[in-house]
């Protein structure tokens, strides 16, 4: 054995005296220029809970089991930091579109916040294959006039996917009667909502034993909505230039006859095939069929 592999007991003795020393300052001694271990720079609060709450107008009836599932969502999106600045940023710019066409079919404005649980205003594709802003399931969305095919879905068009989620959220509300009913039946489907109130005897979705998505999904819509009406509150300081808008220097160009390649359509309208898609997201192919007779509006930027 070398000579000096004799001296590595006493350094790691000396060794482990300066770390224990280190770690009794840095909780003894106040002003110290010594790191803290675990002094992390934010506050974590609870959620203020002394209040009421509603969905469409209709109060959330508050008791041990329903205040710990709100308080649950309202913590869980508070602090989900991320997705809930994207989500106001998202708000933003899809909320205008949403809101008229809900009030035109006379739906509470809430159901904009559905949406957000829904897909984050994003066009996503689910584990089950649901998708667009509404996330629609094939059968669903073709049974409310959405077109899909090879080269159109219409699931991912706010517009058209937004009036079929109109249209299916009236079919809902004339059969379960509360627009609470309607926010469950949506998520786990209509089926499968009648069904559960049936075997439990109640009318209510506060009432229901449900699986835990279906059971703190209408709480996570309302937590959404109470964290995209008053953001400040729960810390969130966005500015105008931060928010998402839609482009309003866009121009509609009607198309009656089938275009094989859209990116050669896209370069005669002075743009790119990545920005064609981004304007119309429901365009799923590199060409686009048109049958006789029919017609599409595809958006393109002003040159």
């Amino acid at each position: 054995m070398k000579p000096y592999n004799k001296l590595f007991p006493v350094f790691g003795f000396v060794a482990g005296i300066i770390f224990s020393m280190l770690i009794f300052l840095s909780y003894t001694t106040k002003n110290t220029s010594l790191p803290k271990f675990f002094d992390l720079p934010q506050q974590i609060k609870a959620i203020n809970m002394d209040r009421a709450f509603d969905f469409a107008g209709e109060p959330v009836p508050l008791n041990e089991d329903t205040h710990e599932r709100l308080d649950r969502e309202l913590s869980v999106n508070a602090y989900w930091q991320s997705t809930t600045l994207l989500n106001l940023k998202m708000a933003n710019k899809h909320f205008p579109v949403v809101e008229k066409i809900l009030s035109e079919n006379g739906i509470p404005e809430d159901f904009k916040y559905l949406a957000v649980a829904e897909s984050g205003l994003r066009n996503l594709t689910s584990s089950a294959n649901a998708k667009g802003y509404w996330q629609f399931m094939k059968p669903a969305a073709t049974e409310m006039g959405l077109e899909i095919s090879e080269d159109v879905d219409e699931r991912m068009h706010i517009e058209k996917s937004t009036q079929a989620a109109a249209d299916y959220i009236k079919q809902l509300y004339r059969r379960f009667g509360t627009w609470t009913n309607v926010a469950g039946a949506y998520n786990v489907g209509p089926t499968s909502f009648a069904k559960t109130l049936a075997e439990q005897k109640e009318s209510s979705y506060y009432h229901i034993n449900v699986n835990d998505e279906t059971s703190r999904y209408l709480f996570r819509i309302i937590a959404i909505k109470e964290i995209v009406r008053n953001p400040q509150d729960f810390g969130y300081y966005l500015e105008d230039q931060h928010k998402y808008s839609q482009n309003q220097n866009l121009k509609n160009i009607n198309v009656t006859a089938t275009i094989t390649s859209l990116a050669d359509f896209a370069h005669q309208y002075g743009t790119t095939y990545r920005l064609l898609k981004y304007y119309n997201p429901w365009l799923i192919n590199t060409k686009l069929t048109v049958a006789p007779g029919k017609e599409y509006i595809l958006k393109v930027p002003q040159n």
